[in-house]
């Protein structure tokens, strides 16, 4: 492709988006053969510990792998790396269909996980590297939405699959090989020349520590309050409404979904052009009244009303926070930086599963009573954004010479 003609456009930003698919696949494709592959292991040792580490396995790579994968983007360039895990992923994903130790299956998760880590990384950046101002915002909220409506779709593809076989799902990974090619022709390795001077940084940029650190650290928290209901939504239906059955169930999580796409679309159409400190006073005060009002809704009607709300709060959250980050990181860093973010992201998943554990131990076991506390939490999160606008909007502004 001629360099003065480079400009991304939908193509490159509908190819970029393709690939969070990957993380989303990485664990919902799974879920319906689980009982097969108990049933198929059930006299390896540790069977119920080490099947379900191999579903997450992926996801926890992700989160300590992320650092290591944005040096690896920096270094050797956003989408050869990109295109080169993409390669990798398909073959490593596949392969469980050919082995018989379930050790082996672990291992080959292990390396896709990596590959994981390196496809988001690389993914994420290119769209920060090819798009600028309100065009990044628009590609990078719509991750959030394609994550949201893509875990809907490959539920039911990995629930088609495995009525074949157990092994049935893992062919699905195998896609990624088309993305891979997708890449490789309509897309090119970004250079700093491109840049826009406001963003490209200095000839010797230094890591903004800083400025993304604490982005980081929020998007641990974040991700924490992101995945608590998308984890923990059939068990608050069938320990407090007797909502048991699983197709019941998979339309509840279908819906949350949506709901989250439905957020990354208010973002984009309204929350977008405000300043950040108001975006996060939006997105975790809805997460907040929403949480505490799920622990006082006595009906399955209410509680579904109050989980969209909740769930919209979600997909106006993880852009807001991305956007921001991105925002800071100059482009001879901006894989590191986004490493970092993707870190403290992804680790509020495992991270949710253990602070909601814990919390329900001091609750009697009360799942509701739980949420209602990580609302009191979120609560406090929107008010350290309003004194953060309110100081925005109070410091002096210095005139342009």
């Amino acid at each position: 492709m001629n360099v003065a003609e480079r400009k991304a456009g939908a193509l490159q930003g509908v190819l970029l988006l393709l690939p969070i698919t990957m993380a989303v696949m990485g664990l919902i494709v799974l879920v319906p053969v689980l009982p097969g592959m108990m049933a198929q292991f059930h006299d390896v040792p540790g069977v119920n510990y080490l099947v379900p580490l191999m579903l997450t396995l992926p996801a926890l790579c992700v989160a300590v792998l992320a650092p290591v994968a944005g040096v690896v983007v920096d270094f050797l360039g956003r989408r050869r790396t990109c295109i080169g895990a993409l390669m990798v992923y398909a073959v490593v994903g596949v392969l469980p269909i050919f082995l018989s130790s379930l050790t082996d299956i672990i291992i080959s998760r292990l390396v896709l996980g990596a590959m994981e880590a390196l496809i988001l990384t690389s993914s994420t950046t290119l769209i920060g590297d090819y798009f600028h101002g309100r065009e990044r915002e628009k590609w990078l909220a719509n991750q959030t939405a394609v994550a949201s409506i893509a875990s809907i779709f490959l539920a039911l593809l990995g629930g088609a699959l495995g009525n074949l076989s157990w092994r049935g799902p893992f062919a699905a990974y195998g896609v990624s090989i088309l993305f891979a090619i997708g890449l490789m022709l309509w897309t090119w390795e970004p250079r700093k020349s491109e840049e826009p001077s406001s963003e490209a940084g200095g000839s010797k940029a230094r890591f903004p520590w800083r400025g993304i650190l604490p982005i980081a650290l929020l998007a641990i928290f974040g991700g924490l309050m992101f995945f608590t209901m998308q984890i923990q939504v059939s068990n608050v239906l069938s320990d407090n409404y007797g909502i048991r059955a699983p197709s019941q169930l998979g339309l509840y999580t279908g819906l949350a979904g949506l709901a989250v796409a439905g957020g990354t679309l208010l973002y984009r159409r309204f929350t977008a052009r405000l300043v950040v400190p108001t975006q996060l006073l939006i997105a975790f005060g809805l997460l907040g009244v929403t949480y505490v009002m799920m622990n006082h809704a006595p009906t399955s009607t209410q509680f579904t009303g109050w989980l969209v709300v909740n769930q919209i709060g979600c997909g106006m959250l993880l852009p807001a926070l991305v956007v921001w980050a991105m925002g800071r990181l100059p482009f001879e860093v901006r894989g590191r930086g986004t490493g970092l973010f993707m870190t403290g992201w992804w680790l509020g998943q495992p991270l949710s599963t253990q602070a909601v554990a814990f919390l329900r131990g001091q609750m009697n076991g009360s799942l509701p009573a739980t949420l209602q506390i990580l609302g009191v939490l979120c609560l406090l999160a929107a008010a350290a954004a309003l004194i953060g606008r309110f100081r925005g909007a109070a410091r002096p502004r210095v005139a342009a010479t």
